[in-house]
């Protein structure tokens, strides 16, 4: 079977420490007699990480040395996430708030028909985050409707969101508690801005978000001990096209 990228980390073995960086493309000129500063922000943004997973025995370790040798260096790509933050801190991980035992869930971002609700999330209707209006690539304010309305903390700050999926999937931080208005709608200050054009619709993941990494160089190499421990770090940045 080919391989497709971008391709998924193995479940062989988790990743025992992870360093997330966010890199912002930013001048600073000083002068060397006021020391007055002239700041200016370029359109650069992106993600980067070192990875590692703890010392493992060969049939745990294999499978990252494969993944790893698959990526062909700085030529594949691969999904990666915060492993801390599957899902988000706010109203929207609480289930009694979240779901619905019945009823619709309009286009507008409000309930319609009868409502009732339930105190377990099981076989209950999934309300749906989508975004609201079509907005373009460079914005760092994200409009969004299809939220529970008129709700303190939907999202907490530090929450993450993921737009697109496979190949364009792209990850962005909450930076600001979102509440939700009358109609379920909401702005969202996220990092990095939107990468392309965010279309009237889209969907809006908020579990188990990922973005699309590449090796940062195209030369990997893994320890072997003498108790035949493995030892796989590697580092990478968001793959940005």
């Amino acid at each position: 079977m080919a391989i497709t990228y971008p391709l998924s980390t193995p479940t062989s073995i988790g990743i025992a420490n992870v360093t997330l960086a966010a890199n912002n493309a930013v001048a600073v000129s000083q002068s060397p007699f006021t020391f007055k500063q002239q700041v200016i922000a370029h359109q650069g943004q992106r993600w980067s990480a070192s990875v590692s997973i703890p010392p493992v025995r060969r049939n745990l370790a294999e499978p990252w040395v494969s993944f790893l040798m698959s990526l062909k260096g700085q030529v594949g790509t691969f999904l990666l996430g915060d492993p801390n933050c599957k899902v988000a801190q706010g109203v929207i991980s609480d289930s009694s708030k979240w779901f619905l035992a019945s009823g619709t869930w309009g286009d507008l971002g409000l309930w319609v028909d009868s409502i009732s609700y339930a105190e377990d999330a099981s076989s209950l209707v999934f309300a749906d985050i989508k975004v609201d209006s079509t907005q373009t690539a460079g914005t760092d304010s994200l409009l969004v409707k299809g939220l529970q309305p008129s709700t303190e903390g939907f999202f907490y700050a530090g929450d993450y969101i993921q737009l697109g999926s496979a190949s364009g999937a792209t990850l962005h931080k909450v930076l600001q508690q979102v509440d939700s208005d009358a109609s379920g709608n909401a702005t969202l200050e996220i990092w990095p801005e939107l990468r392309k054009t965010a279309n009237d619709g889209d969907a809006i993941i908020v579990e188990n978000t990922v973005g699309v990494f590449r090796l940062v160089n195209s030369s990997q190499s893994w320890d072997i001990d003498n108790r035949s421990a493995y030892g796989i770090s590697f580092d990478a940045v968001e793959a940005i096209t």
